[in-house]
């Protein structure tokens, strides 16, 4: 039998398949990049301009530049102080000057930083003082700054603490109107933890305006990243909050202002927190206290030495022409200036109260508090008679 046109009309749309729309893609959006973004070669060629991470003002990166160099002549500096024995400990930030400056930069003054024990150099980057930074890690004092007056919290030994009350925080300035930004420094071991992923949370929940920066210097004290995640990186660990997450190259300044500057805009945008993993290294031990050589061969720390960002930033300063020989050595006196201070100001001992452990415990002292210090004064007193 023939088939007339007309029967094929009228049979098609009984036999054609219909096609259902594609799902969206729950994370469009959220994901990293495949690779960590680059600006710069490590060499300091530059890489060709990207749409998505504009290069920051040449003027803001000769800034870098110059808080990098001053940071890290502190940072041998206290290292040092440790051997005198001025300091009680210090945790090294050396490798991680791009994180440690590019952090601060890209926030304005008004915004909050909640740093770790590591965050020494970007806290005296930030303008506070060094002795008042120094001043937990030589025993003297819970905190050596006051954190509302310069709006940087307590440095945190333990992990990943800060990343609930950097949440908190910026929710409630958020709450309040205020356009203000949250910073939470943390190292990749403190993704491990279980304040990190409530912080995250609740700040993806409540879209607290709040930039976590993870700065994968590969270890967690001994133990290497692959022994705490199987990850493909620890930036895709904000997909499954719903957390815009970026992985960029730690030891390139250039590009880790810019990957900081879009995610605090987003944040301050009202689009809730972002997540970056800065991939970088430190270069000395965990602290004074660590025998590195345990964990990691002398080969691999050597590698690291040719991803200088200081060294990296500077080749590419001096390609555009905006630094030259006489202003590298003028920006090398201030930093030995602003260590020789340092070292004058730390031979001064302090005097310090023993009664003073029990201010600041309780907004208002618990009865055994009370009891806790008259003990300690009554000690103190028994003492002061028998050395008369």
């Amino acid at each position: 039998m023939t088939t007339t046109p007309q029967a094929v009309r009228r049979a098609s749309p009984r036999t054609r398949r219909k096609t259902t729309p594609a799902a969206p893609d729950p994370s469009a959006g959220f994901m990293p990049q495949r690779e960590p973004v680059r600006l710069l070669e490590p060499d300091g060629t530059p890489l060709p301009a990207r749409d998505d991470y504009p290069e920051p003002p040449v003027e803001t990166l000769r800034e870098m530049y110059r808080r990098m160099v001053v940071g890290r002549r502190f940072d041998v500096q206290a290292t040092a102080l440790t051997k005198q024995g001025r300091l009680a400990v210090y945790p090294s930030a050396r490798g991680q000057e791009a994180c440690q400056i590019g952090g601060v930069l890209a926030l304005r003054e008004d915004d909050w930083v909640f740093p770790t024990y590591r965050e020494s150099m970007a806290l005296t980057a930030r303008g506070l003082d060094p002795v008042e930074v120094l001043t937990l890690l030589r025993g003297d004092w819970h905190c050596g700054y006051d954190p509302a007056a310069t709006r940087t919290a307590p440095q945190c030994t333990p992990l990943a603490t800060q990343c609930v009350h950097a949440a908190g925080l910026a929710y409630g300035e958020s709450y309040q109107g205020r356009d203000t930004v949250a910073l939470a420094f943390i190292g990749d071991g403190a993704t491990s933890e279980g304040d990190f992923h409530e912080g995250i949370n609740f700040a993806a929940v409540f879209k607290a305006p709040v930039v976590y920066l993870v700065q994968n210097n590969k270890y967690a004290i001994s133990v290497p990243l692959s022994r705490q995640t199987a990850a493909p990186s620890l930036a895709y660990k904000g997909v499954g909050y719903g957390v815009p997450s970026e992985q960029v190259d730690g030891n390139d300044p250039v590009a880790v202002l810019a990957v900081l500057e879009r995610a605090v805009a987003h944040a301050r945008a009202g689009k809730g927190p972002y997540l970056v993993e800065a991939h970088t290294y430190r270069m000395e031990p965990h602290t004074n206290a660590d025998d590195q050589t345990r964990y990691r061969d002398a080969d691999e720390v050597e590698a690291w030495r040719d991803r200088d960002p200081i060294a990296r930033l500077e080749a590419y300063l001096r390609a555009k022409g905006v630094l030259d020989d006489a202003a590298v050595a003028a920006i090398a006196e201030e930093a030995e200036e602003y260590a020789a201070a340092l070292r004058r100001r730390m031979d001064d001992q302090p005097t310090v109260d023993p009664l003073s452990l029990f201010d600041h415990v309780y907004a208002e002292p618990t009865p055994q508090l009370v009891e806790q210090r008259e003990m300690v004064r009554a000690e103190l007193a028994a003492d002061a008679e028998g050395d008369a």
